[in-house]
């Protein structure tokens, strides 16, 4: 893939950010977008904006056939195995929080063990802390080596017979860690456990497979693969989903209400109440096809071509910690000795480069890596080596500046 000719399909990066040319180094957070995902939105706003599944009319019959082709889009892409394991949410974190609520309230009593690790995201922690609370449940963390990187024997170690749920991330938003889901799967089944995993960094980085990993849930974002903010995607075997209550509730996921009692309908629907994300699967839509286009294989030689050079290129930085495994994903979490993040974020950012700088959703992360915050660089099919090149410069530039001894 050449990434100068993609570059010119995102015209927000065709800017100037404080009189330089712009450096997205965010993608973690928020990647940006094509011009081909706003065109396709635009097109159903100024062409066909209309509700969805209820409306018999021309505009209505386009936009539910938009809506649902979206969904096949979806399915095809991370190879699920029927079209109704597919559920639209607002993300990743309504995703989880609607496993949480529904399926785990179904399963987990006192007594049962959630098993999770200290390198999630606050959207991977947060629900399962307050489905442990509601049902006298346990929290297990699996324990991390010092690279941030997960063993399967501590894995195994780590999951039971009282196991009931391993929640677990694929790919970590700090670390970059890569976790060997299948392997991880094939643990939780074997002690009857059921597997849910946090795919929002992996997703738009490599090629997913749902029933090759044979995860029994598995959530992901748009805004993080090219496509807009809003959306998210909820698989879920269907056996799974068909045992599971709703926990929204109104039009469309209904199939019958009378005054003092309702039934719902079939799948996926009977998950998605009110009037649902139309635009929004229409965008993720177009950003599948960008993907399938340049191809997830593509884009992780991409991605781990740009990494392997920033991290021997930072490592020439004095004063530089990087924070994560060696081999890892197209993100680095690090430091500047005697610099807060943030200072350093805004340093950065006078030269127009983007990066993050917090404790990035973490917050049980930061406190196992000893630190209240880090500063992130992240990386996409938009990238380049020089931009890396002119980041390394403003780095040692921005050493210098808080070096010197006014």
């Amino acid at each position: 893939m050449n990434a100068i000719d993609i570059r010119k399909d995102f015209p927000i990066l065709d800017q100037k950010v404080n009189g330089k040319d712009l450096i997205y180094f965010d993608t973690s957070a928020t990647s940006q977008t094509p011009a081909k995902v706003i065109d396709a939105m635009n097109d159903y706003y100024r062409e066909y904006n209309s509700n969805v599944h209820r409306g018999v009319h021309t505009l209505g019959t386009k936009a539910t056939d938009g809506y649902e082709q979206a969904r096949m889009k979806v399915k095809n892409f991370i190879n699920a195995k029927r079209y109704e394991e597919i559920v639209f949410t607002r993300g990743t974190t309504a995703a989880i929080n609607l496993v949480a609520r529904s399926f785990g309230d179904m399963i987990v009593g006192e007594g049962d063990e959630i098993v999770v690790t200290e390198m999630e995201h606050h959207a991977n922690i947060v629900p399962w802390q307050q489905l442990a609370r509601r049902t006298g449940a346990e929290l297990i963390f699996i324990p991390m080596e010092a690279d941030g990187t997960l063993t399967l024997e501590s894995v195994e170690t780590a999951i039971s017979e009282r196991t009931k749920i391993v929640a677990i991330t694929h790919v970590s938003n700090v670390l970059g860690t890569i976790n060997d889901i299948r392997a991880i799967a094939e643990i939780a089944h074997r002690n009857g456990a059921y597997i849910s995993v946090d795919g929002a960094q992996a997703v738009p980085h490599m090629s997913v497979d749902v029933q090759d990993l044979d995860v029994d849930f598995y959530a992901f974002s748009g805004h993080k693969m090219l496509g807009p903010t809003g959306i998210g995607v909820l698989y879920g075997k269907s056996g799974l989903l068909d045992k599971m209550e709703p926990i929204e509730y109104g039009g469309d996921m209904i199939d019958f209400v009378d005054l003092r009692e309702s039934t719902w309908t079939d799948l996926p629907v009977k998950f998605e109440a009110g009037t649902p994300m139309i635009a929004e699967a229409i965008g993720l839509s177009a950003a599948i096809d960008y993907i399938t286009e340049i191809g997830p294989d593509a884009i992780l030689d991409h991605e781990q071509e740009l990494v392997n050079y920033a991290y021997a290129r930072m490592s020439e930085v004095e004063g530089i910690e990087i924070y994560g495994p060696k081999e890892r994903a197209g993100l680095i979490t690090f430091n500047m000795e005697d610099v807060h993040p943030h200072d350093l974020a805004t340093a950065l950012d006078t030269e127009g480069i983007a990066v993050r700088a917090g404790h990035h959703c973490a917050q049980p992360l930061m406190k196992w890596l000893d630190v209240s915050s880090t500063a992130r660089a992240s990386f996409y099919v938009y990238n380049t080596k020089e931009e890396i090149d002119g980041f390394i410069e403003s780095l040692k530039r921005t050493k210098e500046f808080f070096s010197y001894e006014f």
